[in-house]
């Protein structure tokens, strides 16, 4: 009876173990799939995380790529209408010259041009070549308008009328030496630096005192 006792005693003590040891497995097992879960979980997080951050860093790109084509086609389009003004500019400009010619100052600007014309050729016998309304306006005053230009050299006014806005050409009498300071042949002279005087005006507005026309 002792002995069966103690059987039974020992069957019970190694079902409690087992059963302790079946716990303690099951926790472990617990434990280490939630382990597994969490460092999943984890790792889905921080994959999400990456995929975001790189969505995010692709979508700011893009946005960045359309901002600067945005920016690259308005800065063509400004380029587009500043040349277009200035070329619009340079288009009225002989009227607005052909204006010039009315005003006071501008026989004074003729004795200027004739002056310095005269100054630059060797040589001391000069032809002077003029638009038909400067012809007519110059030839009963010539010599009065070469004593007042201060001209010292013998500068003979041409009878054949120049086709220009106005402004005077002198030329040596064999045509070797011309000095073209017509309003149109310093407009073609002074191309680039009247462009650049127009573009600072319209658009650095730089206060500028050119001498295109005056100097």
């Amino acid at each position: 009876m002792k002995q069966e006792t103690v059987i039974n005693n020992l069957q019970q003590a190694l079902l409690d173990r087992a059963e302790k040891l079946a716990e303690e497995y099951l926790a472990r097992a617990k434990r280490a799939h939630q382990h597994v879960l969490e460092d999943a979980q984890e790792k889905l997080h921080l994959r999400e995380q990456r995929e975001t951050l790189a969505a995010q860093a692709e979508a700011e790109r893009s946005y960045r790529r359309k901002i600067q084509a945005n920016e690259l086609q308005l800065r063509s389009k400004l380029d587009e209408l500043r040349w277009q003004l200035i070329q619009s500019v340079l288009h009225d400009l002989p009227g607005e010259l052909s204006k010039l010619v009315a005003q006071d100052n501008y026989l004074p600007l003729l004795q200027q041009f004739t002056k310095q014309a005269a100054a630059s050729i060797e040589s001391d016998q000069l032809v002077a070549e003029v638009n038909a309304r400067d012809l007519a306006l110059l030839q009963p005053r010539w010599q009065d308008f070469l004593v007042q230009s201060g001209t010292e050299k013998q500068v003979r006014l041409a009878s054949t009328p120049q086709q220009c806005i106005g402004g005077i050409l002198l030329r040596s009498e064999d045509n070797r030496i011309r000095v073209d300071n017509t309003f149109d042949g310093r407009m073609e002279r002074f191309a680039e630096s009247l462009q650049q005087a127009i573009t600072e005006r319209l658009f650095a507005r730089e206060t500028t005192r050119g001498g295109m026309l005056h100097g």
